[in-house]
């Protein structure tokens, strides 16, 4: 009677299918056993033995195609293998629990995009009389700065913050939102641009608001991309916008022209 079991006891025994084990002895992981007199091939203890330590490398993470020579190497060989191993283990672990975490932030929308900080800002302007059209705007605008002009965006967000605490400039603000649904040519899109205009140059930190991200760009390209982003303006809005740059540019300060 011959000794060892047969490959389908054997892949029992150690936890795999018999396709494991033939693809085992494929890579060279572990050696085909020879056959006995009835032409089976029979596993002993040691072919076991070897299989199980293949199974269990490859369970811990570790690479088929490095199995083999960690096997084979001596005890020191081994250990510092396995510390190699590891490493990239925990590699991959840090980077599965970032991509979790921006799993849960987009089950909060914003917090997937913006710092908690701008999400906090956009809570706040509801409360301020800003639809929510205008809310969404401005998320949209906020990510697409801080992906453009990433070096600028927290002092932008420091001066966004002060010019909500501005309630004159919260009313202007307003009156521009309604003054979208105006006529192109209705003279109180001018005064609208005129005192809008004078409040900001009133305030320097709020100026900085408008030329904050602008004077960090390389072109006027990039501040195209976050001032005209969105839906296209109505007349009304593309006017009051070209007027309100018309005034501080007279003002002296820099703006780079732009188009839609």
């Amino acid at each position: 009677m011959s000794n060892g079991v047969t490959i389908g006891q054997a892949a029992a025994f150690v936890g795999v299918t018999i396709k494991t084990v033939r693809h085992y002895h494929k890579l060279g992981l572990a050696e085909e056993p020879h056959r006995d007199s009835s032409g089976y091939r029979r596993y002993g203890s040691a072919d076991l033995l070897r299989l199980v330590q293949v199974r269990t490398l490859a369970e811990a993470g570790v690479p088929l195609a490095e199995i083999g020579p960690m096997l084979d190497a001596d005890g020191e060989g081994f250990a510092a293998a396995l510390a190699g191993v590891e490493r990239q283990l925990t590699a991959r672990i840090d980077e599965l629990t970032a991509r979790r975490d921006t799993l849960h932030r987009l089950a909060d929308g914003d917090r997937a995009l913006l710092p908690d900080r701008a999400v906090t800002l956009l809570e706040r302007m509801p409360g301020l009389g800003f639809t929510e059209a205008e809310v969404a705007a401005t998320r949209d605008g906020w990510v697409l700065a801080r992906a453009l002009v990433p070096d600028g965006f927290d002092d932008y967000l420091t001066h966004f913050e002060h010019a909500l605490q501005d309630t004159r400039l919260v009313t202007l603000t307003r009156r521009a939102a309604e003054a979208a649904a105006w006529e192109p040519d209705d003279p109180r899109i001018a005064e609208l641009a005129t005192a809008a205009a004078e409040h900001y140059l009133a305030d320097p930190v709020l100026l900085k608001t408008v030329t904050g991200l602008r004077a960090r760009t390389e072109a006027a390209t990039r501040y195209t991309l976050i001032a005209h982003h969105g839906e296209e303006p109505t007349p009304a809005a593309a006017r009051l916008t070209a007027l309100f740059e018309a005034r501080l540019r007279a003002a002296g300060i820099h703006i780079p022209a732009t188009s839609r």
